[in-house]
């Protein structure tokens, strides 16, 4: 062979580069043993033939709900089946929680929280906020798959991973959205399921690159910039640029693959009430007093008519709803959560 020396690493091709301190998985068959699966058993939840969006809904890796959203909408809740749950909780534990994610990015991370998000726009005198439309289906595998390139997965293992970690939606379940989703033509492609424990870290990954480039741009321009979730909060003086910010977020967020949502966008002075990550940011962050009277309302209800008539959008686990919402309040004011606590004590359940 012209004299040079075969050896099985040419046979085999390039060695991975990998790049962050994920499980290292050369071969699919590699791969399945670590996450404790068959090679088959790989395959059938990577699913890269899409043939569970065609399967009969008790042979589907998901369960599907629509949920109705604060402006009118809906939302598509894509919770895994157990034994898909507990292997995408793997997929964040050996590779996942390794990747890197931006310090702007304050939602689904440990020792962050809305008020580490909300806390930097406090006190400000101009508050901008916008939003990504569709986060998490915005994410496709082709977007995951290039992630995991990167890491250093060759091609059978990435697309394995995507697999697990993304989903197509039945037509089915498309057909029964209560209104018209904004989403609905995203959510027919592959894309990050709402309900999936491992898709938080997935999408914060993903944003790494849309973090970084928003942050350059506040940074330039003297304003604060972080993220929860979809949504995106700057702050700064009254001379804050909005003819160099608002378009400059615009086209940095279209070149990531997302779109803002138009209704979303506002921008706040100070004399009105400043809201970030659902939190009044005037001053110390906080929950808006609306929303404690609104809820202390609910608790009162409660304690004297039952829980039952009070839960009208249908939750399925009122108590925990309750609970968290408690919880939510108590974050930035314990003295209000601690009379919140109390009513919720009060509370008969079946």
């Amino acid at each position: 062979m012209n004299g040079e020396r075969v050896t099985s690493a040419s046979l085999l091709g390039p060695m991975p580069v990998w790049r962050w301190p994920v499980a290292r998985w050369t071969t699919f068959d590699e791969c399945a043993a670590a996450l404790d699966l068959p090679p088959g058993e790989l395959s059938w939840f990577a699913d890269t033939r899409g043939w569970n969006r065609r399967a009969p809904a008790r042979l589907r890796h998901y369960c599907h709900r629509w949920i109705p959203t604060a402006s009118g909408g809906a939302r598509l809740i894509e919770r895994p089946k157990p034994r898909l749950a507990e292997l995408q909780r793997r997929v964040r534990r050996h590779v996942l929680d390794a990747l890197p994610v931006h310090e702007a990015a304050h939602g689904f991370r440990s020792g962050r929280s809305i008020h580490t998000c909300a806390q930097p726009h406090a006190g400000q005198e101009m508050v901008v906020r916008m939003d990504l439309e569709g986060f998490f289906p915005a994410v496709s595998a082709t977007r995951v798959r290039a992630l995991l390139e990167l890491a250093g997965y060759p091609p059978a293992v990435r697309a394995a991973l995507a697999g697990i970690l993304t989903t197509r939606t039945p037509v089915d379940v498309l057909r029964a959205a209560p209104v018209r989703a904004r989403s609905l033509g995203r959510l027919a492609g592959t894309h990050l399921p709402q309900g999936a424990p491992s898709s938080p870290s997935v999408a914060n990954a993903v944003t790494h690159h849309l973090d970084r480039r928003l942050s350059g741009l506040a940074a330039s321009l003297g304003v604060n910039y972080t993220r929860y979730a979809d949504d995106l909060a700057f702050s700064g003086d009254a001379g804050l640029p909005l003819h160099r910010l608002l378009p400059g977020v615009r086209r940095i967020v279209t070149d990531e693959g997302f779109r803002l949502r138009d209704d979303k966008t506002s921008v706040t002075p100070a004399y009105r009430q400043q809201r970030v990550a659902g939190l009044v940011v005037n001053a110390t962050p906080a929950a808006a007093r609306a929303q404690y009277d609104e809820l202390r309302a609910v608790l009162h209800n409660c304690a004297k008519t039952g829980p039952a008539p009070q839960n009208r959008t249908g939750h399925p686990d009122f108590r925990a709803h309750l609970r968290g919402r408690i919880a939510w309040i108590s974050a930035t004011s314990p003295a209000r959560g601690a009379k919140l606590t109390d009513l919720f004590h009060r509370i008969e359940w079946d």
